[in-house]
């Protein structure tokens, strides 16, 4: 059974991180999990322990703990974007 992540297309009563999104390279994931132990809000595990992320912004409360996830994936396959006004950072 393969799970899915929800678009949640208004986060209603939640602060979004400045519209930050965690996004995934496959090709460098290797299924740890980790990411999911820290951030298990926006990242769940497939039936092999691959992340399935949630495809909304993070909410500010959450913002450190999914830079943690970022910093902390051992095959550096999560990266965070954050909307800005005139373009996109990467961080």
């Amino acid at each position: 059974m393969t799970m899915h992540a929800t678009n949640a297309a208004t986060d209603s009563g939640t602060a979004s991180g400045a519209g930050a999104r965690l996004r995934l390279d496959p090709t460098r994931c290797s299924g740890h999990g980790l990411c999911a132990e820290l951030l298990g809000e926006h990242v769940a595990l497939d039936e092999w322990g691959y992340p399935i992320i949630a495809d909304r912004a993070i909410p500010a409360q959450l913002l450190a703990d999914a830079r943690r996830a970022v910093t902390d994936c051992p095959a550096l396959a999560l990266r965070l974007d954050i909307a800005a006004r005139e373009g996109a950072a990467r961080l």
